[in-house]
């Protein structure tokens, strides 16, 4: 969109083209200041802003400024209530003052800060199926004449279109969010397969806490299915026409993830140019599912502790406390009591996650399942690749019957899919699979070495039993693993194993 083409000569023309704008764009941010640049430029304003409310602070912030101060005028935010944008946020009746200086409403506050000299203000709420979202102002006449009731008129129209923008951006971010959601369901994305009785009795246990509040801890190796279990509680319980907000808490360190958790302010900290609504809030009336909290330092346990025990919660540089209501749902492949027994993760913490513990099984200890898996994968496969007559041989069956499965149900998925793309699009023959043909045979411990040996011991063995059986595939290795890329490579690194 170009912003030097012209002004149409009359003010009808000049709204049509912003009913274009509205219509048309789908940036909501450029839409808000074409909209607010024209109005100022209409009614010969000195200086315009747009302040959008935020529900949870009850708070009004700058989303867009025009005039010689609005750089300074946008790091400032008023309450409900206060002054001339307040009032008629909280009100939602507009307000005409043609001199400030005689009404006692006026806060000088902001104008004193920024020295700006106001004289008259008009200013008009805006709203979205009679919520009040926000207010559109107006300072002063760039000829020093007041404000006149018959600009209010002009100003109410672009308080509309603005309002109307912003609901078009809302339904489409809505349909964006409901697509997704439908794809992810028709995919079968979030079943759990299986006719075992350990994991029949699993979804048992998921299905009675469902329909409650109650903090639930999962535990289960890596690649087991426990964000699909998860999903499955959220799914099952009266939360589940909210959202299910997923976040891995060691795939970032202590500062962003506690910005991820949380929110932060504009300005909170060097990079943070905008507000930023942090996955609890995301999850407000749903639930949030915090994955490998096993992982989370001492410093995040003591905030994640706090606001659980008090249902609130401060975005980062924030000083306004913001209520949630939400479903923790956590999971970790970690043994959680002995990192509590040996004060790695605090106590406290692990009671308030651990009111119901569900354990879901390794691959290994629910061999009867791998059958049903593995055909219910297939056939996801067929579908994908358009292999309908592709089945699996019994010797592969038998194959995959022996094997251990360190990587569990992720690792199946990716060894049949392997085995799909390399083999003859027929039949799956025992070749195809990218695993040793037997139980994975673990040699035992050593005797006379440090647990620090022992460990790099296990880590080195382990990461090159996996990137053996993914052909040195170092993203699909990690992929099994349950670790990032990133994380790999430097594990590699340091054992020297740059060569497999």
């Amino acid at each position: 969109m170009d912003r030097r083409s012209p002004i149409p000569d009359s003010p009808i023309d000049r709204l049509r083209e912003i009913s274009t704008w509205v219509s048309s764009v789908l940036d909501l941010d450029e839409v808000l200041e074409l909209i607010i640049e024209k109005a100022t430029r209409m009614m010969q304003a000195k200086a315009s802003s747009l302040l959008l409310l935020d529900r949870k602070t009850k708070k009004l912030y700058f989303k867009v400024a025009t005039g010689e101060k609005k750089e300074e005028v946008r790091k400032y935010e008023i309450n409900l209530g206060q002054g001339i944008a307040g009032l008629v946020a909280e009100k939602g009746e507009p307000v005409l003052i043609p001199n400030v200086s005689e009404d006692p409403r006026w806060d000088s506050k902001i104008s004193e800060s920024t020295g700006f000299q106001t004289r008259s203000i008009a200013c008009v709420p805006m709203k979205v199926r009679g919520e009040i979202i926000g207010v559109i102002e107006i300072i002063d006449k760039e000829d020093g004449s007041p404000i006149r009731y018959e600009d209010m008129k002009t100003l109410t129209v672009f308080a509309e279109l603005a309002s109307l923008a912003i609901c078009n951006a809302r339904k489409i971010d809505q349909v964006k969010r409901e697509n997704i959601d439908l794809k992810e369901e028709l995919g079968n994305k979030y079943q759990i397969i299986g006719e075992s009785k350990r994991l029949q009795k699993v979804i048992s246990d998921a299905f009675k806490v469902a329909n409650s509040k109650t903090s639930t801890l999962i535990l289960g190796e890596s690649g087991t299915g426990k964000e699909l279990l998860a999903r499955l509680i959220h799914q099952a319980g009266p939360r589940k026409d909210m959202p299910i907000i997923v976040l891995n808490c060691a795939a970032l360190p202590e500062t962003l993830l506690e910005s991820e958790l949380f929110g932060h302010e504009k300005g909170a900290f060097t990079g943070a140019m905008s507000r930023k609504i942090g996955k609890f809030e995301l999850a407000d009336g749903g639930t949030l599912f915090l994955d490998e909290i096993g992982e989370m330092s001492k410093g995040m346990q003591a905030k994640l502790l706090r606001a659980l025990e008090e249902g609130l919660l401060y975005r980062v540089g924030g000083n306004v406390p913001i209520s949630v209501d939400v479903r923790v749902i956590s999971a970790t492949n970690r043994d959680i009591a002995q990192e509590v027994a040996e004060e790695r993760f605090r106590e406290d913490l692990y009671y308030r996650l651990d009111v119901v513990q569900i354990h879901m099984p390794a691959l290994r200890e629910i061999r009867e399942d791998i059958p049903l898996l593995a055909n219910h994968f297939l056939d996801i496969l067929k579908q994908e690749k358009g292999l309908q007559h592709l089945r699996i041989s019994e010797k592969a069956m038998e194959k995959m019957l022996e094997y251990d499965w360190p990587g569990n149900v992720r690792e199946l998925r990716n060894a049949l899919e392997r085995a799909v793309v390399m083999g003859n699009g027929q039949e799956i023959l025992p070749e195809d699979l990218p695993i040793s043909g037997s139980k994975t045979d673990y040699p035992g411990m050593e005797m006379g070495l440090t647990l620090k040996e022992a460990e790099d011991s296990f880590k080195k063995e382990f990461i090159t039993l996996n990137l053996q059986h993914s052909g040195g595939n170092r993203s699909k290795a990690a992929k099994v693993m349950g670790i990032q890329r990133t994380y790999l490579s430097r594990l590699i690194s340091k054992y020297h194993l740059q060569e497999i």
